[in-house]
């Protein structure tokens, strides 16, 4: 299987005249949700039921969102790690600076080996 992708024109941020591109962007053939993620990791065991691997999800969750919103990395060994990154307006100086300019926060995904791996070989194909 491949990841599909269509094409996206777009002009320059930066020079309103230069011409337009194309560019690719991926998109999903599907999604997979929660439940059918739990019921999919429980096919591939004998001794967890559906409803144990959703348990252990909706804990993941919550443990995870205690420890990014105290500041932590919290790393998934082989798989990858999360983090919160913030954005902000800048300061004329470092004393000028205060909490207030600070717009958002997001969390931030880096992969691990496994699946720095698998975006090494991935095959891709135009969607129809």
């Amino acid at each position: 299987m491949a990841v599909t992708y269509v094409l996206s024109q777009k002009g320059n941020p930066g020079n309103s005249e230069a011409p337009k591109k194309f560019y690719a962007q991926a998109k999903a053939r599907e999604e997979l949700t929660f439940r059918k993620l739990s019921k999919e990791i429980a096919e591939g065991s004998t001794t967890v039921s559906d409803s144990d691997v959703l348990a252990v999800l909706n804990d993941l969750t919550t443990v995870l969102k205690r420890h990014l919103s105290n500041g932590e990395i919290v790393r998934f060994g082989d798989f990858g790690s999360f983090q919160v990154a913030i954005s902000s307006k800048g300061a004329e100086a470092a004393d000028k600076f205060n909490v207030s300019l600070i717009k958002s926060g997001k969390v931030t995904f880096r992969p691990g080996v496994d699946l720095k791996e698998m975006l090494a070989s991935l095959k891709y194909e135009k969607a129809k």
